[in-house]
């Protein structure tokens, strides 16, 4: 109304141009996370006797392990599973064209080495690492599994798992293994920050959820 008023000529200037909005700002992140005990809980309740399940299984453990986001692990192709300085390290494909390196946890590791040598997938290395399943063969195929893929396959393990957190998604995940880290008394933010690819040590703090334990055990403590 008053930038019209300007334009009009009733008004020199908008008294209102000056005006600004409250800014809002977050200190944690809005999307749940699991806690390590829930975590496991969904690893081990996957079926590893087929190769969907040994697909999964490795999704959802590098996802946890190197605090990838989905986009960054979906978009791998086998040879970004590699070994260095005599262990199994992984090549994520993150924002911009930009590739993160991570060595793997042992879990991780034997996961990843498993799901490989069963699907075949060693003799197509330029091949994507995560695979959609043929609906008639119920196999692994060609294509590449895709973030939405991804995600309806989270909700069904955990629902599966007994795993009834609101909201879970594979966002959950990154979370997930960047609060686990920090709770070990020698973790260190900045290690966090570069594991997680964060330009910033603010955008990681966003996933630390430690707080919401503390916040927990203080409500215990009202006696009413």
């Amino acid at each position: 109304m008053l930038d019209w008023l300007v334009t009009g000529h009733v008004l020199h200037t908008n008294p209102a141009s000056f005006v600004r909005g409250p800014k809002f700002s977050y200190t944690k992140g809005k999307r749940p996370i699991l806690t390590p005990t829930e975590a496991r809980k969904l690893s081990r309740s996957i079926p590893t006797d087929t190769l969907v399940g040994l697909r999964d299984r490795a999704l959802i453990g590098l996802m946890i392990d190197t605090f990838a986001r989905v986009s960054a692990t979906v978009t791998m192709n086998v040879k970004d599973v590699y070994r260095k300085q005599d262990h199994l390290w992984v090549r994520l494909h993150e924002k911009g064209g930009k590739h993160h390196e991570m060595p793997c946890q042992h879990n991780l590791k034997e996961w990843l080495q498993e799901y490989i040598e069963a699907a075949g997938l060693a003799e197509d290395p330029n091949g994507p690492l995560f695979r959609t399943v043929d609906r008639k063969t119920k196999q692994l195929g060609a294509n590449r599994l895709d973030r939405q893929r991804a995600w309806a396959m989270v909700k069904r393990r955990a629902k599966k798992a007994g795993i009834d957190t609101p909201g879970i998604c594979n966002h959950t995940f990154r979370g997930t293994g960047i609060t686990a880290y920090l709770e070990h008394p020698e973790a260190k933010l900045e290690h966090a920050q570069q594991m997680a690819a964060h330009s910033d040590p603010k955008t990681t703090r966003l996933y630390d959820r430690r707080s919401d334990q503390v916040s927990l055990d203080e409500v215990e403590r009202i006696g009413i």
